[in-house]
């Protein structure tokens, strides 16, 4: 599986069982251990590669432990110290990595509660442990454009200088991108202050800034939603698809059943498409990327299920979500295109149906390619 993959995986078994987690251990190893195995490619039953209860004697603190130290080519390169989910993540938690990662070899350090994992490293000061972050994961909202330098630590692309090079840039930008995202969250004064005294020519007074809170907050939402818009629209259906936007949530509508170039403004209007349906597209996505090219699989959604397509055409359907109802189904397809339902509990359930994914895609595959093949064929001499 790719990295982006990976990282899905564990992020629906986190949301499954993390309100079951009451504990720092049972959070180790319901989460954090996949995350060392699954996601990063290390055998965490292999004492040459994962190194659980790390001890290293510092300075009169004899026998303190750090939970995992993983070990890349004979050398520790990461220390792992890890909290009970749902647990805040705070610098004085990492006080073991600060003295840890001065007597190791180690370059990263990460402190997690099995959801949120804050990456470390020495910028500031060489062989001293920074106080705040460079990366930070969150797999309950994973940002996608951080999957590439996580990969850099994996066991199969493992680039530590890389990540170190660009772990400058990628601490502050995504300290930027946490301000901005608790100032569209909830605005702050010196925010509302900032954006009215572009757009409003008076005295920036406490009457104004009454008046004006709650207009950077709606214009902050509206800005969020064309975002997300735009997206979906080049993700779910290129830059024509009729989009239409219900309590935060965007759905892309079907055409007609066998006209793959119906009008939108014929297609019915009221129809939302759930987090549960696109997370459930993504990772059908996912799975038959390894087949073709993520931007050929296109997602319709209709009013009794969510259709997940290959080349946006009817009669290439590779899957169907039946999540409008109390019961959820995967439909899958036939050597004939005939569908059958599959009852799942969760979307990760999907996966477990992956080869049949793949298969349906090959298929259509083959038969193209076997089409074009007969057109191309020369015409055989008398």
């Amino acid at each position: 599986m790719e990295i982006a993959e990976r990282a899905q995986t564990l992020a629906l078994k986190i949301r499954k069982h993390k309100a079951a987690i009451e504990t720092e251990e049972a959070t180790k190893n319901a989460f954090v251990m996949p995350f060392i195995s699954l996601v990063l490619g290390y055998d965490v039953f292999n004492p040459a590669e994962v190194i659980p209860e790390f001890t290293a004697d510092v300075g009169t603190k004899k026998g303190e432990k750090i939970d995992y130290a993983i070990a890349h080519n004979g050398q520790v390169q990461v220390l792992v110290e890890a909290k009970k989910v749902n647990d805040p993540l705070r610098v004085e938690h990492a006080s073991q990595l600060f003295r840890y990662f001065a007597v190791t070899n180690a370059r990263i350090a990460i402190l997690t509660n099995g959801e949120v994992y804050q990456f470390y490293t020495d910028l500031d000061a060489p062989n001293r442990m920074d106080a705040k972050p460079f990366l930070v994961l969150d797999f309950s909202d994973i940002d996608e454009t951080l999957l590439p330098e996580l990969a850099k630590l994996t066991k199969e692309s493992f680039d530590l200088d890389s990540v170190i090079s660009a772990a400058g840039e990628l601490k502050y930008i995504g300290q930027i991108k946490r301000v901005l995202a608790a100032q569209f969250k909830e605005p702050e004064d010196d925010w509302v202050r900032f954006l009215t005294t572009r757009v409003y020519e008076g005295s920036f007074t406490q009457r104004v800034r009454d008046q004006f809170f709650p207009l950077v907050d709606k214009a902050a939402r509206q800005f969020l939603n064309e975002q997300v818009n735009d997206r979906l629209k080049n993700a779910l259906g290129g830059p024509d698809a009729f989009v239409s936007v219900s309590s935060g949530v965007a759905a892309p509508v079907e055409p007609a059943a066998g006209d793959a170039q119906a009008d939108a403004s014929e297609v019915p209007s009221d129809i939302v498409t759930t987090d549960e349906e696109l997370e459930g597209f993504r990772i059908v996505r996912a799975i038959v990327c390894s087949e073709v090219p993520a931007a050929r699989v296109v997602a319709r959604d209709a009013k009794t299920y969510f259709g997940v397509l290959l080349d946006d055409n009817n009669r290439k359907p590779i899957a169907r979500l039946w999540f409008n109802r109390s019961k959820k189904y995967l439909g899958v397809f036939g050597e004939d295109k005939t569908e059958t339902r599959i009852q799942i509990e969760d979307t990760a359930d999907i996966y477990q149906h992956a080869d049949h994914l793949r298969r349906t895609v090959a298929k259509y595959l083959a038969t193209t390619t076997k089409a074009s093949g007969e057109r191309d064929s020369p015409v055989p001499a008398m």
